[in-house]
């Protein structure tokens, strides 16, 4: 049964590419439908490598939520939705902004926390990261339940609870930079343990 159905993903794939005229679309049809079939027939897929290396994973996720975070020191419900919130790039003006941005960006952080234990991940000097090191992980449960913490803030809409949960944010990536980044001059240096 499982194989019918496999042949026929492909087929309808490859239909699909050469009415489109995308030649290239036909080098992708046969990964596409292997891997629907092992999720169909229950097989975990292998483990595959981090797509982004430690540096873009900070600037793509915990850079921009944790910003968004610290902008709920002012009150963010006076914040005016973008004329078009559907495809605003800030997070405080779209659809979703102000305090539930606020809400969002806390839980985002919290989860992408896990992120930086993810096994295969390097830094951007091409160094693994120090995933396995209790003092990394410790450091990354530290930044989870302050976001945990910043998002029940976030829940009263209160601009001092605000203040109190975005410094603990602040303190626990400085507490981690403080030994794996800051004190480093360029990259090479980054993700050896170097006390301030």
């Amino acid at each position: 049964m499982l194989t019918n159905e496999v042949g026929h993903a492909v087929k309808v794939l490859v239909v699909l590419c050469v009415s489109a005229g995308i030649a290239a679309c036909l080098a992708t049809s046969a990964p596409i439908a292997t891997a629907w079939a092992q999720r169909s027939a229950g097989a975990t897929p292998a483990p595959a490598k981090p797509d982004a290396d430690l540096l873009q994973l900070m600037r793509g996720e915990m850079f921009a939520h944790s910003n968004v975070i610290f902008a709920g020191q002012m009150d963010v419900g006076a914040i005016p939705h973008d004329a078009l919130p559907a495809v605003s790039p800030n997070p405080l003006t779209s659809v979703y902004g102000g305090w539930q941005a606020v809400e969002n960006s806390s839980l985002a952080l919290a989860e992408s926390a896990r992120l930086l234990l993810v096994p295969g991940r390097t830094c951007a000097n091409g160094k693994a990261v120090p995933a396995e090191d209790a003092a990394w992980v410790n450091y990354v449960r530290a930044m989870h339940d302050a976001a945990l913490v910043a998002y029940k803030a976030a829940q009263t809409k209160d601009t001092d609870q605000m203040a109190t949960a975005a410094e603990n944010v602040s303190d626990s990536c400085a507490a981690c930079h403080n030994v794996y980044r800051s004190n480093r001059v360029g990259l090479a240096a980054r993700c050896a343990v170097t006390l301030p």
